[in-house]
């Protein structure tokens, strides 16, 4: 994800918003992009708005380490700047239903670390769908390029000092309930079919790359 620094702006989707049919609507994905990222935007801006020193700080930087903020914009960036970060990544995750399967070095890995393609699904969904309440499922690297599933809870995010994010899904009610009610679980079914492996695989190879240089 390219660094940006204060006043964040709110990227455009990086495909139309009838793209991702019939997994997600253009509903959907207007009231997810539009309303709910772009306020998480709009907070962040203006709680940093009083902390020149602050601004200097690209989103990751500011996630890093939350704890050396100042203590009265610590849950505010907690809050909102996760919320920035995990929606640009998720909606730079999906592309329009193409069937896709991960290939490459990121296809090695999760054979590697966990099988098989299909048994990566059957422990990433469950991750997904029993997040209580609100939150994400992530596929994250560590520093060895080492492949593991973790969830989060609101808008935090992973430890970004140990993790490399590969891609995520988002499990609040907002990015799937106009569509599918209460069905969370044919929600994160549809989901794999929409994960954007070439973007995934570059992240990883990133990873890889920067672990061995």
């Amino acid at each position: 994800m390219k660094a940006e620094v204060y006043p964040f702006v709110a990227r455009p989707l990086p495909y139309e918003y009838d793209a991702l049919v019939p997994v997600l609507d253009a509903e959907t994905l207007t009231f997810h992009h539009d309303k709910h990222y772009k306020t998480y935007v709009d907070n962040l801006n203006s709680a940093l708005s009083d902390y020149p020193e602050l601004q200097k700080k690209s989103l990751t930087e500011l996630l890093t380490d939350i704890s050396t903020l100042p203590g009265a914009v610590q849950t505010a960036v907690r809050n909102n700047g996760g919320g920035v970060y995990n929606h640009e990544l998720y909606f730079d995750s999906m592309r329009e239903p193409a069937g896709q399967e991960p290939d490459g070095a990121l296809a090695e890995a999760i054979e590697r670390d966990f099988g098989s393609y299909r048994q990566w699904k059957e422990q990433m969904k469950p991750a997904a769908v029993s997040k209580f309440g609100s939150g994400w499922a992530w596929l994250v690297a560590d520093k060895d390029g080492r492949l593991s599933i973790v969830q989060t809870s609101n808008q935090d995010v992973p430890d970004l000092e140990d993790y490399v994010p590969i891609l995520l899904v988002d499990v609040w009610e907002h990015a799937y309930y106009l569509q599918y009610q209460n069905r969370r679980a044919d929600y994160v079914e549809s989901w794999f079919g929409l994960i954007n492996w070439r973007k995934a695989g570059k992240r990883y190879e990133d990873c890889v790359g920067g672990a061995n240089s």
